[in-house]
């Protein structure tokens, strides 16, 4: 076996065992989003001021055309409008920032981790059924 790609396999074992030691104690649980804040299933007290977790990710987009109208341009000095169709090649983003916090509602449900003996918690996701 390549003494790499060994390496490599057990770098990896141990990464994923400490990652699941990290987090396995940790109590997440499900909440509603309220008027003034979130209101977690198993604690009877809202919370008004929550976090939110800040996720970073790589955009994958594939091969996709979108048809529109195009204005404002100009060729030669000419301006140019109309309408067209206009392709995309596959391509990846990296560093995208998936911000979800503005988008909370109230009655949305999400997964949250209590912090703090429950006066905060720290919202990880939006949950849909």
């Amino acid at each position: 076996m390549n003494p790499y790609k060994k390496l490599a396999s057990l770098l990896d074992d141990r990464m994923s065992g400490h990652a699941a030691s990290a987090v396995s104690g940790l109590p997440a649980e499900l909440g509603t989003m309220t008027a003034g804040g979130l209101k977690l299933d198993r604690f009877k007290h809202e919370i008004a001021d929550y976090y939110v977790a800040d996720w970073m990710a790589k955009l994958h987009l594939p091969n996709f055309a979108l048809t529109g109208t195009v204005s404002g341009l100009s060729s030669g000095g000419v301006p140019v409008a109309g309408q067209g169709t206009f392709a995309f090649t596959e391509s990846g983003v990296e560093d995208v920032r998936m911000e979800f916090q503005h988008g909370l509602k109230p009655g949305d449900r999400v997964l949250a981790i209590p912090i703090d003996d429950g006066n905060d918690a720290v919202i990880l996701c939006k949950v849909v059924k």
